[in-house]
């Protein structure tokens, strides 16, 4: 299945340059087996798998499913908890030649029923139960409907009785099934840089998310950049705290680790107290987690864990404020690390764990091997070094566009390449500031505010725990600037203080939020934990009309 939207010269260009390989991510583990064999590969809370183990449960599962006859580009869904045996059913599925899409196991019938109706999924892994939630149940329930998903793999050693011929036990499919000869696995290899290989979604305001289809070459470039980046070897511990369904958990785990022999751990359902004890236990080096994670697992006495083997957290999925960002290293003993990135357009740039503390917490780091930026007005001009612009690149790193939607692509993507990832952005010191989206800028009677700059500061306050200034309408500037802040456990703070306070950070007036609003919790974008700034945006605009009694 060729991908949407790389061209032929696109491809010679970035293999030319050496960002791309003929590399798979299946050869890595191939070779970890060869080299590492007996070092330990998957950790959880019920196996312990070394690399030489791995590697022929990864060829059982995959000889299973072609035995089974699910052709090569066949979609299969893998929707599971953080598990050693999920983890084998995604590279199995990779040397399987299956295209993979890795579903939170959070998701349920309505987003489930648009993934199936998108990409006629042939195959599903899933547990038979978790969390009290029968997932066969809701697979079998959405195959009525869509009728294309053939075979059922459960993440369960023994199966209830009476169940469907088609369902099976993933465990014992590794155990059990023959494996098949180097030529049969050959015939179904990806090519790397032409083929589909996996499938991610991205997190929709209407809550149905778009589904984002990769080739393996783009991932790995990625996945190599982030190794050098954090300085990732054999010797790390990797400990994937958030879902490994997605960047925060998965891209220092299932993408990066293996291409060191890194070992992986996996935390299968997050409690504070159980993530601080494994890394102790495991001697962790590296976690994957969202900030909600690092909040939750502040709250306890971190000090009485011996967590002296963490060497950088790697935070993503959401807004990980400076101050949060300082305790965090101080109590848990890690590094922070940054990065700039979606799903839609891929990954621009990203921080060494070796640089400064002020640029790992207020920047996004420098832009990856390959990828050109730009930092355009709204006339299309390149601005001068300082200046905020939007932040426009192109490079080995993207995605191939939406699943079998040109027509979509081509609104994200030029036909050459170029993207936007909507933020506005200014060069400082070599690195990437994010001084907030293009959509979100306050333009108050013609000067422009970037809620980022704000934020960051008014961050610092003792008393706040989170905050997003956002535009309110106003008939003289036609924007004014309005600051959402939670508090945290026992805080306060009225506008008078929160304006002296911003004047000691010597910003311009003009700069300074008009109006304060407390606020419980910040309405999220879908499932993504981001702060949904039009809903507040609406909620501002309500209450000066209502206040006006207009």
């Amino acid at each position: 299945m060729r991908v949407i939207r790389y061209t032929d010269e696109m491809i010679r260009e970035f293999l030319d340059d050496g960002f791309w390989t003929r590399e798979t991510f299946y050869d890595f583990w191939e070779k970890n087996a060869l080299n590492l064999g007996d070092r330990e590969a998957l950790v959880d809370s019920k196996y312990r798998i070394t690399w030489g183990a791995a590697l022929p449960m990864v060829n059982a599962i995959a000889a299973h499913l072609i035995n089974r006859g699910v052709p090569k580009h066949a979609r299969i869904i893998i929707q599971v908890p953080n598990t050693a045996f999920g983890f084998l059913a995604r590279i199995a599925a990779e040397r399987a030649g299956l295209v993979a899409l890795v579903a939170y196991p959070y998701l349920r019938e309505k987003e489930l029923d648009y993934m199936l109706e998108r990409t006629r999924a042939e195959a599903v892994v899933c547990p038979f139960e978790y969390r009290n939630f029968n997932y066969l149940k809701m697979f079998q329930g959405l195959n009525a409907k869509h009728g294309c998903i053939r075979h059922f793999y459960l993440l369960d050693e023994e199966l209830p009785a009476g169940l469907d011929d088609n369902v099976y036990s993933l465990i014992r499919a590794a155990s059990e099934e023959p494996v098949l000869t180097e030529d049969a696995y050959r015939e179904r290899r990806f090519d790397p840089t032409e083929d589909v290989c996996l499938l991610t979604s991205t997190t929709g305001t209407t809550g149905i998310p778009k589904l984002v289809e990769w080739p393996i070459a783009s991932r790995l470039c990625t996945s190599k950049a982030r190794v050098a980046l954090w300085d990732l070897t054999s010797d790390d511990v990797t400990f994937a705290i958030a879902p490994h369904a997605g960047g925060a958990g998965g891209t220092l785990t299932y993408f990066a680790a293996p291409l060191v022999g890194a070992r992986v751990v996996l935390l299968e359902d997050f409690d504070p107290q159980a993530a601080l004890e494994t890394i102790a236990r495991e001697r962790c080096t590296a976690i994957g987690v969202v900030p909600t994670h690092l909040v939750r697992m502040l709250e306890k006495e971190v000090e009485k864990y011996d967590l002296s083997s963490l060497r950088f957290i790697r935070s993503a999925g959401g807004y990980l404020s400076p101050q949060l960002a300082e305790e965090a290293e101080t109590r848990l003993g890690g590094a922070i690390t940054s990065d700039l990135g979606t799903q839609d357009v891929g990954s621009v740039s990203g921080c060494k764990v070796t640089d400064p503390v002020d640029l790992r917490r207020r920047t996004v780091g420098r832009p990856l091997p390959g990828n050109v930026v730009k930092l355009l007005d709204d006339d299309g001009n390149e601005v001068l070094d300082g200046e905020a612009g939007a932040l426009w690149f192109r490079g080995p790193h993207a995605p191939a566009g939406y699943f079998r939607d040109l027509e979509t692509t081509l609104t994200v993507f030029r036909e050459d390449g170029w993207t936007t990832t909507g933020d506005l952005v200014k060069y400082d010191r070599g690195c990437l500031w994010i001084m907030g989206r293009k959509k979100d800028m306050i333009i108050r009677g013609g000067q422009n505010i970037y809620p980022a700059e704000i934020e960051g500061l008014l961050n610092e306050h003792p008393a706040v725990a989170n905050v997003a200034v956002v535009a309110m309408p106003d008939p003289e500037f036609g924007e004014r600037a309005c600051a959402y802040v939670v508090l945290k456990a026992g805080g306060s703070l009225d506008f008078n203080e929160m304006v002296e306070f911003l004047k000691g950070k010597q910003i311009a007036r003009y700069k300074l939020p008009e109006r304060l609003e407390i606020i419980d919790a910040f309405p999220t974008v879908g499932d993504s934990g981001k702060v949904n700034k039009n809903t507040l945006k609406e909620m501002i605009a309500a209450k000066l009309k209502e206040e006006s009694g207009s």
